[in-house]
């Protein structure tokens, strides 16, 4: 009788030895890794890219305007 395929594939098995495993789980709870970040909003990020380039593009607008150029 064949294996479960989660059997037969190796990458659900965890291939570490145990101190190999301790060690990256302590590097996973120091430094930068260890603080709880909130989750990220790409519709926030594009709002506020729009934002950005309407502002700089009436900034500009308005600075040719005093310098002349239109």
């Amino acid at each position: 009788m064949t294996e479960p395929a989660e059997q037969q594939d190796r990458s659900y098995q965890n291939s570490l030895r145990p101190e190999d495993q301790q060690k990256v789980d302590e590097f996973l709870t120091r430094g930068v890794n260890s603080v709880e970040r909130k989750p990220f909003r790409p519709m926030r990020m594009v709002i506020l890219l729009i934002l950005t380039v309407t502002l700089l593009s009436i900034f500009s607008q308005f600075i040719a305007r005093w310098a002349g150029v239109y």
